[in-house]
């Protein structure tokens, strides 16, 4: 078939098994996007209908480019469709099931979801103790709902005996009071995306069943960075059928530290019987002298599957490898570096600069912006996540559910209107006390009867802001550009900013306002709370546009490729990290996924010393330098246990732990472990982390 022409062997192999469980191992730069929508072009072909494939991924740039390669082959070989197939990222599927399904949780389907910074306050309302930190209540609320653990199951197994069970029963009372807060106001967070569609599933087998006859053959891209629960999900949807095909690169899973399992790839053949395994290693997209050292490091990995990454570009030159004396040098030689390839007509967006820790950018903004060298911050703070963005965001949530108590406390006094913390807290104890929304205690509740709450000044100034959030709302379906232009006219953010000399800020309310017209204005049946949720699942890669130097971390350069690439901070606690929570396999993918961002040069670089949170400090090269075999020497590396004192861990039997200490046990080993004041020692074969 013409469709198939241009894949290799294995890509052929790989587009043409079409039943039963498949592994497609995907090295870098080998081709996978390619092979992934030839393969589903080719289920079409054969007489699958559309709609009974799904193809999932995880970031909206993968997603887009892999719809447009897949209608294009759809296309160009005439295959007769009547839907586009379903290709979405896994929070984008579970937005669209919950909007048809979340009644089967007792909830409204016109729910909104909130980002990381929304959560982080509302977590902050609950915690009692100063010194626990919300970013970690909120990775741990993270992890639990990641691993399936509901509030009551993390309370039940739960208890204060110990220091760090008087911490854990802390984080589990706010994990509840957390997820009342979100139903109460029909509010759901990034993980709720596929932890309620889960739930709906396991518990409603008939929707269960239905659910996977329409999806008879399903497609999961970089299965190496799934977690516990998008692997239970892929589970549940694969219930009547055993037609999985995975794309994934286990030497490319570096997301541990946020609740990716590597396991789910390397222990693929034992979770799905009857396994075809096929292995990509032709790369077409760096020269014989990068895929040698990427190689060479990553072979010093002892958890993988056996590949090995074969170069189709046979010129080229050699990884050239760096060391100066301090990290200004290592800026300025960046930047003379950039000037040149520029003079020779080199675009800078070929150009990238990666590092393992994102203080270490700050050097290089430095030299570069005294060479005059533009660049970009990749991964920075997101366009939605600036202070003004996020303000206008959240009078729009007022609009669509006046109810959200979060919301409504962020814009009540913006711009201000003289209601203050103290006005605020009185809101809001009094709608706890009366069980309903802020918005309904001042709109239900006379002038009298507020007065005597909020004084008689407030009072006026909140009922007025009430109409004003009513009047807005009942002209919510008037045409995109009319509302939005009554929404300035009646909130003046942008002339607030004009007025207070913030033109950067106004610039940005405008740039919103645009983005909201452009997203609705062209499709009859969208609103803006499509708009607010399709923004919330925004990744920092889509961002990346304009002719200018990227500099980026390396976890933000994955999926991404450049001609020219240099990698700074080479040494010894800087990359690899090396701290008591480190694992050392997952720093090595790290420096395998930063090598193979090289298509053409690859420029390694350390210090001598290097100036880092206040001090400078004389820095040791990396072993990875060693291991790659640019330089010679290196480190005599032993076996560590990729569990750490501190961590929580789950046993089939004694439920959910804490690990108080970890020593060598053989081939194995011993862990320490405190279950709810009982401490056990137990074999790390027997746990899993969480």
């Amino acid at each position: 078939m013409s469709l198939l022409e241009g894949l290799n062997q294995a890509q052929k192999e790989a587009a043409q098994t079409t039943e039963g469980p498949v592994l497609i191992l995907a090295g870098a730069g080998t081709g996978k996007t390619k092979t992934i929508t030839t393969r589903l072009a080719y289920l079409l072909s054969i007489g699958i209908p559309p709609e009974n494939t799904l193809t999932l991924t995880f970031t909206n740039k993968a997603a887009t480019e892999m719809r447009e390669r897949a209608m294009a082959l759809i296309e160009d070989n005439h295959i007769a469709i009547n839907f586009p197939p379903k290709l979405f990222t896994f929070h984008k599927f579970g937005l669209l099931f919950l909007r048809f399904h979340m009644e089967k949780l007792g909830r409204n389907n016109n729910f909104l979801i909130i980002d990381s910074d929304d959560k982080k306050r509302i977590i902050k309302q609950f915690i009692e103790d100063e010194e626990l930190s919300k970013g970690l209540v909120a990775s741990e609320i993270s992890n639990f709902k990641n691993h399936l653990l509901t509030p009551k199951m993390v309370l039940e197994e739960t208890c204060d005996t110990s220091e760090e069970g008087k911490i854990d029963l802390q984080v589990a009372k706010i994990y509840e009071q957390y997820e009342n807060y979100l139903e109460s106001n029909n509010l759901v967070d990034f993980d709720d995306l596929l932890m309620l569609p889960y739930l709906i599933l396991r518990d409603n087998p008939d929707l269960r069943d239905e659910m996977s006859r329409r999806y008879q053959y399903i497609m999961i891209d970089e299965f190496q960075d799934t977690n516990e629960l998008q692997l239970s999900l892929i589970r549940l949807l694969c219930t009547k059928h055993n037609n999985l095909c995975v794309v994934g690169d286990d030497d490319q899973s570096i997301y541990g530290w946020r609740g990716a399992n590597i396991k789910n790839i390397l222990e693929f053949e034992n979770t799905f019987e009857g396994t075809t395994v096929i292995r990509l290693q032709e790369n077409y997209r760096s020269t014989k002298f990068i895929l040698d050292r990427a190689n060479k490091l990553i072979s010093h990995n002892k958890d993988r599957h056996e590949k090995k990454l074969i170069p189709t570009i046979t010129d080229g030159e050699d990884v050239e490898y760096c060391e100066f004396m301090d990290e200004r040098l290592e800026a300025d030689f960046i930047g003379r570096e950039i000037d040149k390839l520029t003079d020779k007509g080199i675009n800078p967006s070929d150009i990238a600069v990666l590092y393992r820790i994102n203080a270490l950018s700050r050097s290089i903004e430095e030299g570069l912006s005294k060479r005059g060298i533009q660049f970009t911050i990749v991964d920075s703070v997101r366009f939605y996540e600036r202070m003004e963005v996020k303000d206008a965001i959240s009078y729009l949530r007022v609009i669509i559910n006046p109810h959200d108590d979060f919301s409504f406390k962020r814009v009540v006094n913006k711009p201000k209107r003289g209601i203050g913390k103290t006005t605020l807290d009185k809101l809001t104890n009094g709608a706890l006390e009366e069980n309903i929304s802020i918005f309904d205690l001042i709109d239900k509740r006379s002038d009298s009867q507020l007065a005597t709450l909020v004084g008689k000044k407030n009072t006026t100034t909140l009922k007025d802001f009430i109409k004003l959030i009513l009047d807005l709302k009942s002209q919510i379906d008037l045409p995109i550009e009319d509302f939005m232009d009554l929404f300035e006219k009646k909130i003046a953010i942008r002339e607030f900013f004009h007025t207070s000399k913030e033109e950067e800020r106004a610039l940005n309310i405008d740039e919103l306002y645009g983005a909201i017209i452009d997203h609705i204005a062209p499709y009859e049946n969208l609103g803006i709370e499509d708009f607010l949720n399709e923004i919330a699942l925004e990744s920092g890669q889509d961002k990346i546009n304009g002719n200018m130097t990227n500099l980026m971390s390396i976890h933000a350069s994955k999926g991404l490729e450049f001609e020219y690439v240099f990698i700074i901070g080479l040494e010894e606690g800087f990359f690899p990290i090396i701290s008591e929570g480190s694992d050392l396999e997952e720093e090595r993918r790290l420096g395998y996924v930063a090598f193979t961002r090289a298509k053409k040069r690859l420029i390694l670089s350390s210090v001598k010393s290097r100036f880092f949170r206040g001090k400078r400090k004389d820095m040791v090269k990396s072993r990875f330098l060693s291991e790659c075999e640019i330089i010679e020497g290196g480190f005599s590396i032993e076996d560590k246990s990729p569990f750490r004192k501190g961590d929580l861990v789950k046993h089939k039997i004694f439920g959910m732990g804490r690990i108080v200490g970890a020593n060598k046990s053989g081939k194995d080993f011993k862990l320490k472990i405190n279950f709810s004041g009982t401490t056990k020692e137990i074999l790390s074969n027997f746990v899993e982390k969480i």
